[in-house]
Parts: structure tokens; C-alpha cells; sequence
């Protein structure tokens, strides 16, 4: 049996269809569904069984799992409750650690890009403890993340017990399926979809920097099926461990992304673009890549999907579908 935590939220529920897709029942599913039919992300799944994150290590105690999958979090990056967060972020994410080692459990879990700030030193995932110490996160969700990058890599260091495989993912700008109940933290792509269809023009930000054009400020999108095979690919390799990138490699502008989204919609595009607000003009990222040669020198063979092929499958496989759940 697997266990896969936040296994309702975005990436989670896209890595329990993958897993019932292979042919796999055998996932005990853990997390808040709440009252907003977040439960809708599991809708058309088979689950092995259900665990509220209050009966949780209750649930562990003297049970033998093949792996955890670890994406329980609150991703919110202006999220702002700080001992919520460090509850929720770090502390949990230590005591399963405990866990994995004591029971020898594989641990796959998610860590973040937010944990590299605004990137000055770069988007390179070298886990040593000097290149880690070196990074400076923006917000507090991706401090927890790091808080917990180091406290694992620090054990390694020590030569401490480890479980037998663990790996943590640091995930750029994901987006697909079941994002839905995310709000403001989900894909430009799904917030201005409707807008487009009912044929209201997009907005995007103006550029505020020399050189830059508006709405060509870049991100590394990587669809979600793509970190859906990342990680059925560590649970088959057990043999490799360590924090690796998990992006496309490849920055692109949200002008392209829409500009995709419009001629997969069989229409030109309609963009205006409007000031970036005051408040975000200081700290706003122009530009995030990821490195993905440490998950090559792993072993990871498979491409990634290109954006407009990727933006092609999300609106017309589900944006433009009255089911849109995955």
C-alpha cells in the first residue's frame, strides 16, 4: 500500500489518478476535503482508504506501507499565520521523516522553488548544505520548505539514519487538472479561461523592468502529468535519493502561454495589458528555469511536455469540458 498526503489537493489527486490509471488501488489517501467540494479532485477515483490528518500517525503506528508520498502542505505562498504554517509545513514533515527512518519507508515529498527566492543565486539543485544555507526564500511557505530541506540534508551530512530511499521535488509553475479550488494560487491559464471564452480580453501585467516586454516575463510551467511521472519513476527506482528540480528546463512567457490557450481555443489572441500593482513591483520574479541535469545524471530519461502541446490537453481535455476533473 502507498500513502500520498494532500492526495485531495492539485498535484496529489493528478498522482492518485496516475496511480489507479497503472492499475493500482492499493492508496490510502490523506487529507482535508473541508466543505467546498474539494472532494471533487478524488471524484472518480478507487482509494484503499481515507485518513483525516488528525488520526494520521494514529493510522502509522505498527503499519507497513511501500512508500509515502509527501504533499501535504499549505502552499499558500501569502500565507501568513507563521505557526500554522510551521505546523502544517515543517513540523508534520519531520515527524513522518521519523517515521519513514524508524518503519524504512521510502519518502517521496515536495518541496518547492519558492525555496529559491528571487533566484540570484541561480535555480541549481545542489543539496550540499553550503549551497542550501546560501538560499534566501521571499515568503514563508517556501522557508518551511527549505527549513525542511536542510533539517533532512543535515541528517544526511551526520551520516544519521536515513530512510532507504528519499527524495524531495522541488516543483516550479505546475499547472493542469484539479487546480480548481486553488484561487488565486492557481495557473494564470485557469483564473482567465473563462474570461477568454466568454470573450473578455486577458490581462497581463506590463513590464517594469529595461528590456523586458510586457506580459515576456518567464516561468518554468511544467504540465502535471509531466511531475506525475517523475515521481511514479523514483517510486520504481528505489535505489535513488536526494532534491532535485522538477520543471520543464525551459522558461516561458505568459504571453505564450495564453497566446497557446487562444489558438488551442481556435481564436486570436485578445491580451491587453494592464500596471503591475505598486506593492508587487519590488519583488516580483521576472524570470524562473529550472535545471533538471541533476534528475538527468539520476537517470530520469522522459521529456517533458512542451507548453502548447501541454496547454492544448488541459483546455480542450478539460477547461473547455463541462466535467472538468481529472
Amino acid at each position: 500500500m502507498l500513502l500520498v498526503t494532500g492526495a485531495a489537493g492539485f498535484i496529489g489527486s493528478n498522482v492518485v489518478a496516475g496511480l489507479n490509471e497503472a492499475g493500482r488501488t492499493d492508496v490510502a489517501v490523506n487529507d482535508f476535503l473541508g466543505s467546498e467540494g474539494k472532494w471533487r479532485n478524488l471524484g472518480k477515483r478507487q482509494i484503499a482508504d481515507f485518513i483525516p490528518p488528525k488520526d494520521l500517525f494514529a493510522w502509522l503506528d505498527n503499519r507497513k506501507l511501500e512508500a509515502v508520498i509527501h504533499l501535504g502542505a499549505i502552499s499558500d505562498t501569502t500565507a501568513t499565520d507563521g505557526d500554522l504554517v510551521m505546523d502544517t509545513n515543517f513540523r508534520l514533515s519531520m515527524r513522518l521523516l521519523d517515521w519513514c527512518t524508524a518503519s524504512k519507508t521510502p519518502l517521496i515529498y515536495a518541496s518547492s522553488a519558492a525555496t529559491y527566492g528571487e533566484g540570484h543565486q541561480g535555480f541549481r539543485d545542489d543539496w550540499s548544505p553550503d549551497a542550501l544555507r546560501q538560499l534566501r526564500p521571499m515568503n514563508l511557505y517556501g522557508w518551511s520548505k527549505h527549513l525542511f530541506d536542510l533539517a533532512l540534508v543535515d541528517r544526511v551530512q551526520k551520516r544519521e539514519k536515513m530512510p532507504p530511499q528519499w527524495a524531495g521535488l522541488k516543483f516550479f509553475n505546475v499547472f493542469g487538472p484539479n487546480e480548481y479550488h486553488k484561487g488565486a494560487m492557481a495557473s494564470v491559464l485557469c483564473k482567465v479561461f473563462d474570461d477568454a471564452k466568454a470573450g473578455k480580453p486577458v490581462r497581463l501585467f506590463k513590464s517594469h523592468r529595461e528590456g523586458i516586454a510586457d506580459g515576456d516575463q518567464r516561468r518554468d510551467f511544467i504540465y502535471v502529468d509531466d511531475t506525475v511521472a517523475v515521481m511514479r519513476w523514483l517510486l520504481a527506482t528505489p535505489q535513488v535519493s536526494g532534491i532535485f528540480n522538477v520543471g520543464a528546463g525551459k522558461a516561458r512567457s505568459f504571453r505564450d502561454m495564453i497566446v497557446a490557450m487562444f489558438a488551442a481555443m481556435g481564436r486570436k489572441p485578445n491580451i491587453e495589458y494592464v500596471d503591475m500593482p505598486v506593492s508587487i513591483r519590488g519583488q516580483y520574479q521576472y524570470f524562473t528555469e529550472s535545471d533538471v541535469s541533476n534528475l538527468r545524471r539520476a537517470g530520469y530519461n522522459a521529456g517533458f511536455t512542451p507548453l502548447e502541446e501541454a496547454v492544448g490537453k488541459y483546455v480542450s481535455g478539460y477547461l473547455d469540458q463541462s466535467d472538468r476533473y481529472r
